[in-house]
């Protein structure tokens, strides 16, 4: 499965867990994405829920998104 990264707008409430233009990666979880919410890998390494507007999706070149799979695998 191809990871999916979406890049942090905000991090009100989760300085600690999480940093504004920094990359995250996504986690499919179809049950938080009703909540408005998804789930993120954050600065602690563990996968957490955070509200969706919280983040925007990001198009990165394919030679990057293969970097990027290479280096969280």
């Amino acid at each position: 499965m191809r990871k999916h990264f979406m890049i942090c707008v905000n991090n009100r409430g989760y300085e600690s867990s999480l940093e504004i233009r920094k990359l995250y990666e996504v986690l499919i979880d179809r049950v938080a994405e009703k909540h408005h919410q998804i789930r993120i890998i954050d600065e602690s390494g563990e996968d957490y829920l955070y509200p969706e507007k919280f983040f925007a999706p990001i198009r990165l070149p394919l030679v990057t998104k293969e970097k990027l799979e290479l280096a969280t695998a």
